[in-house]
């Protein structure tokens, strides 16, 4: 569980305006806080499963956050990405074309 002020440091940093408590963007750093921590947690009580199962519905719920933040508004949602330095938030759409721009690299090199 966070603190307090831990929690207002990540509202700081991914907060669009002044007021801003509740966007996809604060709420997915707030996952990203809460599954880092619980993941160090998991990492010295390996038999906790309550907590693991937690850490499944943090993550299914970020990862749900993510991809309709990239449905929404794809320069948010790479802002998004950038900020937080992670490869799991890039967007199907990216994916998509990266694999079409690999199998032509692929196919040139034959």
């Amino acid at each position: 569980m966070l603190k307090t002020k831990q929690k207002q440091s990540v509202i700081e940093k991914f907060k669009a305006h002044d007021k801003d408590t509740g966007s996809p963007e604060v709420q997915i750093g707030l996952l990203t806080e809460q599954i880092s921590e619980l993941a160090k947690h998991l990492k010295t009580h390996k038999k906790d499963n309550h907590s693991r199962l937690g850490l499944l519905k943090m993550v299914a719920r970020r990862r749900a956050l993510t991809s309709y933040l990239a449905k929404k508004d794809e320069k948010r949602h790479s802002f998004l990405a950038k900020k937080l330095e992670t490869e799991k938030t890039v967007s199907t759409k990216t994916k998509t074309k990266t694999k079409v721009k690999a199998k032509a690299i692929n196919k040139a090199k034959k």
